[in-house]
């Protein structure tokens, strides 16, 4: 098999895996490094470190690199994102890599410009777009709230067909590792729509503790952010969010996992139980940030 002229001819070299400690990042590094695949670790604290802001270090990740994992931080709707990536894959193609996954959003026209200049790079890709993640709410912006039994958001009666984290890792692996998804968008979705009041019983139940889904308005809690003291990136995202990506246009399921896999995407609920059994949303009477410190 291995002499196929189908395996991808980047087997050889390094996969370096941009963002390589974060949700999607870890969870693929840990599959690449269980496939056997030599694997490079994109984040500032690396040797060497990768930095989106630091061009001048690029040319030390990816020498010897054949195959790379981009994912943008914060994201890839925030201003200056495009000239970035821009700049990345040019990089990227003087070194002779030969496949780029890129990590995308769904209905972010911004987003997709930069799958754009990915696909138009001439180095073959894959996108994978994906829809709002199942773990914002254990590993991300939503973890506190869980803890506190509230989830205030200005969300409304929007549903949104939260993705799991693990499925989003899997399908950038097989991508990574196999032939035959180069030139596919995998758009992800998880099998059902939620409302974060659905998400909220869903939780609920999982953890044995009421969670409330509470509706705030949106100026209101972009204020909330701002005033806690969030970087000014993190305050514009989340606005660009909840305004532009949480307005409906993303209320349908996609066939992107079944297609890369051949198999269902994992339900929340699934998700959710699964997650309170390793207990980050476990309230003791320390303070609760303490719990997410493993996380």
């Amino acid at each position: 098999m291995n002499t196929h002229h189908n395996q991808p001819q980047h087997q050889a070299g390094l996969t370096l895996v941009l963002g390589g400690t974060g949700k999607t990042g870890r969870r693929i590094v840990e599959r690449l490094n269980e496939k056997g695949v030599p694997t490079r670790i994109g984040s500032r604290s690396a040797t060497p470190p990768f930095d989106w802001n630091n061009e001048a270090g690029w040319d030390a990740c990816l020498e010897g690199v054949t195959a790379v994992y981009i994912n943008y931080a914060p994201d890839l709707a925030v201003p200056g994102a495009t000239d970035s990536i821009q700049a990345f894959v040019d990089k990227a193609k003087g070194h002779g890599v030969k496949h780029l996954v890129i990590l995308s959003g769904r209905g972010e026209a911004e987003a997709q410009a930069s799958e754009r200049i990915v696909q138009e790079s001439g180095i073959d890709w894959t996108v994978v777009r994906a829809s709002w993640f199942s773990q914002n709410f254990s590993e991300g912006a939503f973890v506190d709230m869980v803890h506190a039994g509230q989830i205030t958001l200005p969300a409304g009666d929007i549903k949104e067909p939260f993705v799991d984290v693990d499925d989003i890792a899997e399908v950038a692996t097989v991508a990574l590792t196999e032939p035959g998804h180069a030139g596919q968008v995998y758009e992800v979705t998880g099998p059902r729509l939620l409302t974060f009041a659905e998400a909220a019983a869903e939780l609920s139940t999982a953890i044995g503790r009421d969670i409330r889904f509470i509706s705030v308005p949106h100026d209101a809690f972009v204020a909330g952010v701002r005033e806690s003291g969030a970087p000014k990136e993190v305050v514009w995202l989340l606005d660009y969010l909840f305004t532009t990506v949480l307005d409906g246009r993303n209320a349908y399921l996609t066939d992107g996992i079944q297609r890369a896999l051949g198999r269902a995407p994992k339900d929340f609920a699934d998700y959710a139980r699964e997650t309170a059994r390793g207990g980050v949303w476990n309230v003791s009477n320390e303070n609760p940030q303490l719990s997410q410190a493993h996380s």
